[in-house]
């Protein structure tokens, strides 16, 4: 029986698959790609894009209600199914326009999670295909909690395709996930709880400014448990009640809606991978610095699911896809996976934001250190919309004056981190940054402020 042959097999059709695919095929390769959901990724479908559609609606109501009594009169009204339905017009034309534009650059497609039979040797869709390369791009997917009644939870896909919002929601784990739905929930006038078996939400962030995140959160009704490890769901008559351990005591509480928030995983259970011959740890597929698998020299990984030093955001996909790509052409040029500095931002309102080291960091590392924290509800910015929470933590190393690290909780720091981002990255110093003439007043011109 013949079997069909590739250049490339790609497994993923997210940020880093598709533009994989895309690059090989345009240079002659015969290409192939296959997902087991909607094609189009995470992202696209069923996170950060739809998801920043929701917190659109929240920063209205944030807004207003810090300006009620001061040029706003009464808040808002809302409607959840308009929103919802917004949000479609952005997500539901994803899967079916990128199938199309696949098709159409002679990419062959496959619906379904391929099985390594051998290292270059596929099953999928009851077909056996050989690939030279192949490039596992399929992303991260919710860690499942192994309690009795974990059938009854619902997972982040759910939330961003609610028709409606019910009185009470409960989200176990605190991490970015929880505490972004968390927040576009009790704008929305639901009662929320969250649950973490940690001390605090959002432990890789700087605990300072977590502690600005808390406050801010108590202060639009969400209730936090800590320290708590969930140990069963039940479903009731119109709720369901999570009992958790907490300290030694059990604990219960209940919701209308439970959902499971405690963290993401490398989607790569069904790929069969020791039959394959790659190498994988718990962090996901196993690569050296060209992005390719340790035990089995043909698969290349990128995105989310690869074991690399690239934190878990679409940004870092497409670097990632990049370098895969480069090792994967005829050319003399290969690219390895450098990685700048990278930052993460948590779409709670105000936002949480953070580039480079932290304070343990930087000390751990032997810099001698400058560092500056404040709380600034006073600066202009944040005082014009009545912003209560506006804080930073900068370090900087003593020597240079180069700033080794930002930490910042505020309205528009998803934006400044950006600032510092290229600060970082262009190796500007403090008196670099002050000497700058920025727009005034704006957020970006309070970062000569910060260092």
């Amino acid at each position: 029986m013949a079997f069909k042959e590739f250049d490339v097999f790609v497994i993923g059709t997210g940020t880093a698959g598709k533009s994989v695919a895309k690059s090989c095929i345009a240079e002659g390769m015969s290409v192939a790609i296959a997902d087991n959901r909607e094609f189009g990724g995470t992202c696209a479908n069923r996170g950060c894009d739809p998801k920043k559609v929701l917190v659109g609606l929240t920063e209205i109501l944030d807004r207003s209600q810090k300006m009620l009594g001061h040029g706003i009169t009464k808040m808002p009204e809302f409607s959840w199914e308009e929103l919802q339905n917004f949000k479609k017009t952005f997500v539901d034309a994803v899967p079916a326009a990128t199938e199309k534009d696949l098709k159409k650059l002679g990419i062959e497609m496959y619906h379904q999670s391929p099985k390594f039979l051998d290292k270059n040797t596929l099953s999928v869709e009851g077909k056996t295909v050989k690939a030279k390369k192949i490039v596992i791009a399929t992303g991260n997917k919710a860690l499942e909690l192994k309690i009795p009644g974990a059938e009854h939870l619902k997972i982040s896909d759910d939330f961003l395709s609610l028709e409606k919002l019910p009185e009470t929601m409960l989200f176990i784990g605190a991490g970015y996930i929880g505490m972004e739905f968390a927040h576009i929930a009790a704008r929305c006038g639901v009662k929320v709880t969250l649950v973490d078996a940690k001390p605090r939400p959002l432990t890789n962030f700087d605990e300072a400014m977590v502690k600005h995140i808390v406050t801010a959160s108590e202060e639009i009704g969400i209730d936090f448990i800590f320290n708590a490890k969930a140990a069963s769901v039940e479903k009731l008559q119109k709720n369901y009640r999570l009992t958790a351990n907490q300290e030694g005591k059990e604990i219960s509480v209940k919701a209308e809606m439970i959902f499971n928030t405690a963290g993401r995983i490398p989607s790569i259970e069904d790929l069969d991978l020791e039959k394959g011959n790659v190498a994988f740890t718990k962090k996901g597929i196993s690569v050296n610095e060209k992005l390719q698998n340790t035990t089995n020299e043909s698969v290349f990984a990128c995105g989310d699911v690869s074991d690399s030093k690239g934190l878990p955001l679409t940004p870092l996909s497409s670097q990632e896809a990049r370098v895969v790509t480069s090792q994967l052409l005829d050319k003399q040029e290969k690219e390895e996976a450098i990685y700048p500095p990278q930052p993460s931002v948590v779409f709670t309102l105000p936002n949480l934001a953070s580039v480079g080291l932290s304070e343990k960091e930087a000390r751990e590392k032997g810099y001698e250190i400058i560092v500056e924290e404040k709380l600034v509800p006073k600066w202009f910015n944040a005082k014009r919309i009545n912003a209560k929470i506006y804080a930073y933590k900068t370090i900087v190393d003593k020597k240079t004056g180069l700033i080794l690290g930002a930490h910042l909780v505020g309205p528009e720091a998803s934006e400044i981190i950006n600032m510092f981002v290229m600060a970082i990255c262009g190796k500007l110093t403090c008196e670099n940054l002050k000497k700058m003439i920025f727009a005034y007043p704006t957020w970006g011109n309070d970062i000569k402020g910060m260092v």
